[in-house]
């Protein structure tokens, strides 16, 4: 899965399901808050059981207030000299500049200051590394996701409604904290200036129980980060890789580290956003690209090691030696108790980032029936996840109804040029068709026939609001957003559509 570019694909399924909030509570609830009241309501009560906690509140509370309240962060990590050890090395090859769309030398008014950093980063800032064990205790479950498939944020995710996106106009990243402080340092061993917290929302890390032992747990997880590759004078430059996943294979009490692996997929043929500014304040103009990264990750060298060991009698017997050279282990191998497929575990961290996808853009269009209709969104995808997708009665209709799916504007025409699927080749085209530039809404038929669709443009520019009738405080411009009931509409409109179809 990427960052920020692709296809979004819905199946609405033609069936009834329940719903987490009745339709008797639903009246009551207009009858009592009105549809902005409710639509408030359902927003901030994230898991649907019809109260709200201090925690849902919280978001109210900082706007109203303007206070956030103090960040809550884990006691900082304390080394143990006698704890076990293990080395990291990291290995890139530089993004290929010819992949990149439009940003050629002298195109589009790109200059050559503009690219400086990118075009200069070509290596790891830090080939090897040495790491605690017990540093990585950030990746255990918390109490009561111990079981497998379990999934959880490692690095919570901090955009809202009310919070927007963090500001473009950064250099240097703020000091991490607490859980923060091991991703950082991994991450720098890329480049010196990581953002953990990405600026845009998917934020954070995520992780997934894909097996268990006795003894161990293997972790799969999913980071949203980015780099800042340019400095003074040359104005910012964002470098987003469309996530970084990876696996580590611990000890229940993170002593030990069997293997650990974090890398930038490269299996899509663009798998990197890219932008930057061409003035210093936050309203300057942005210019933005993709391309592909072929290589950018980590692995450990070695299951980790003790420095000393002793026996019964603490007596030391065996030491590491002058040379840096780990002692000699040979380890028992794990045998998993339980364990479920990496794909099962990253199908679960991905529906934790985006609650409304399911499955991928070829597997929607194969196997299913005449009595589903599809929803796809073909070109970039970020705009929609960070307004209709973000909100909450939006993620209930598609949670209710859909099979939701994006994927590469690219990997349709690959689809499309298939010859050994003919039948997925010729779903794609009548895709493509209907395809303008820069991302296009449509509602489509299994078989592929298009039966309604708009432009993402057109679509916004029916959404958007004027300056002048824009209240300078009103929750109606988080909660009552005009896109949400637009973008309804536009499903309604295309299952009214499809229906004459299905029934023939």
């Amino acid at each position: 899965c990427t960052s920020g570019m692709g296809v979004v694909a819905c199946l609405p399924q033609l069936v009834v399901c329940s719903i987490d909030l009745s339709t008797v509570f639903q009246e009551a609830g207009l009858k009592t808050l009105g549809p902005e009241g409710l639509f408030l309501f359902s927003s901030l009560d994230v898991d649907h059981d019809l109260y709200l906690s201090a925690e849902e509140f919280k978001p109210i509370a900082e706007k109203l207030t303007g206070i956030p309240p103090p960040a809550e962060f884990e006691e900082e990590f304390l080394h143990d000299p006698n704890g076990e050890t293990f080395t990291v090395s990291a290995k890139m090859q530089p993004l290929l500049l010819e992949t990149m769309t439009k940003s050629k030398d002298g195109f589009l008014g790109v200059s050559h200051s503009s690219l400086s950093g990118l075009r200069s980063w070509k290596s790891p800032a830090t080939p090897s590394s040495t790491f605690s064990a017990a540093q990585f205790r950030a990746f255990l479950p918390p109490k009561g996701k111990g079981e497998l498939g379990d999934t959880w944020w490692i690095i919570p995710s901090e955009l809202n409604i009310f919070t927007g996106y963090l500001p473009n106009n950064r250099y240097h990243p703020p000091t991490p904290r607490g859980k923060e402080v091991l991703i950082h340092n991994l991450l720098s061993m890329f480049h010196p200036r990581p953002f953990v917290k990405s600026r845009f929302a998917p934020q954070g890390v995520v992780a997934c129980i894909r097996a268990v032992s006795d003894f161990y747990y293997d972790i799969v997880f999913r980071i949203h980060a980015e780099f800042q590759l340019n400095e003074v004078p040359n104005f910012p430059f964002w470098f987003t890789p469309g996530q970084f996943a990876g696996h580590i294979v611990l000890s229940k009490d993170a002593s030990h580290v069997r293997d650990f692996h974090l890398y930038v997929p490269n299996d899509k043929s663009l798998n990197v956003d890219m932008e930057w500014l061409y003035g210093a304040s936050e309203s300057s103009s942005m210019e933005v690209d993709i391309g592909y990264l072929p290589q950018m990750e980590l692995r450990v060298a070695g299951p980790s090691t003790p420095s000393v060991i002793y026996d019964e009698k603490g007596n030391v017997i065996d030491r590491r030696g002058e040379g840096g050279e780990p002692i000699q282990f040979v380890f028992e191998e794990i045998n998993w108790s339980s364990e479920i497929s990496r794909e099962e575990a990253a199908s679960r961290l991905e529906v934790t980032f985006y609650p409304f996808k399911k499955v991928s853009f070829p597997n929607a269009l194969m196997d299913i029936n005449m009595s589903v209709v599809l929803v796809v969104y073909v070109g970039s995808g970020r705009t929609l996840r960070e307004t209709v997708l973000e909100s909450s009665p939006v993620l209930a209709l598609l949670n209710q109804s859909f099979i939701s799916s994006w994927s590469l504007v690219k990997e349709l025409e690959d689809l499309q040029a298939d010859e050994q699927n003919l039948v997925l080749s010729q779903k794609a085209r009548l895709h493509l068709e209907k395809y303008s530039f820069p991302v296009e809404m449509m509602v489509a038929l299994p078989n592929g026939t298009v039966v309604h669709h708009i432009n993402a443009n057109n679509f916004l520019d029916q959404t958007s609001m004027k300056p002048e009738e824009s209240p300078s405080f009103s929750f109606s411009g988080g909660f009552d957003d005009p896109s949400t009931s637009t973008y309804i509409r536009f499903l309604q409109e295309g299952l009214d559509k499809a229906k004459p179809y299905l029934q023939s």
